[in-house]
């Protein structure tokens, strides 16, 4: 009698599912806009902050949201664009622009070493410094950590690895100012390697809707200067 040789039932190999893209409507956009603000304000507030800095503050959203905030006792915005500062004048201007002196603007770049910076007790860059080319970041570092050294800085930028989600092409970015914009690993290491050299400890955080592979479509990092001899910020220089 003959044995017929029985081979193991072996199912079918399954493709990979594919990524699922979304739509990058506008809707979207200032959701995450929106959520980019809310995020910032909500860890200024819980840091007990009463003195920021806007770096790069564009049209004045931040600026606003900050200046609804009574605890907040002095809010300055700091561009080295006139047309924005024009904007942000005209916003804080039509949400009613505290009259107490609470809010100025500085018409400024928050890359170079201004007295009228120190002294502030966080400084946030919400989407700015994907606008500065690389080999610019040190003097980035050197004025806003070495120099400013808010008792807390907020930066805030692009996740690449989100951005195959709105289907783009890999090597596009977000906006076309943008002069890079990098993944986790690489932010994180950027963001560890400044907290490092400057006297500051950093965590991170997403902002938006979180993908299991991906993460969010904005991260964060959020620095805090260390007590002791490497967290005391620098004096004024002397009046020449």
């Amino acid at each position: 009698m003959l044995l017929q040789e029985r081979h193991p039932v072996v199912a079918p190999r399954r493709r990979p599912r594919p990524l699922r893209r979304v739509r990058y409507t506008r809707a979207m956009r200032v959701s995450l806009h929106e959520a980019r603000l809310e995020a910032a304000l909500q860890i200024l507030l819980d840091g007990g902050v009463e003195t920021v800095l806007d770096l790069g503050c564009g049209s004045g959203a931040l600026l606003a949201r900050l200046a609804a905030e009574p605890r907040f006792t002095t809010i300055v915005g700091v561009d080295v664009s006139g047309t924005a500062l024009l904007a942000a004048e005209q916003r804080l201007g039509d949400a009613g622009w505290p009259s107490d002196g609470r809010v100025s603007l500085l018409h400024t770049s928050f890359l170079e070493e201004d007295p009228r910076l120190l002294g502030f007790d966080a400084a946030v860059l919400l989407e700015a410094i994907e606008h500065i080319e690389p080999d610019r970041l040190s003097i980035l570092e050197r004025v806003v950590f070495g120099f400013c050294r808010a008792g807390q800085v907020l930066v805030t930028t692009p996740n690449r690895e989100y951005n195959d989600l709105y289907g783009q092409p890999e090597q596009q970015r977000r906006h076309p100012d943008h002069r890079f914009e990098w993944d986790r690993a690489r932010f994180q290491d950027w963001a560890g390697g400044v907290a490092a050299r400057n006297g500051y400890d950093v965590s991170f955080a997403g902002i938006g809707w979180k993908h299991p592979v991906r993460g969010c479509s904005t991260q964060l990092a959020h620095f805090r200067r260390c007590a002791g001899p490497g967290g005391r910020s620098p004096q004024p220089p002397p009046p020449r």
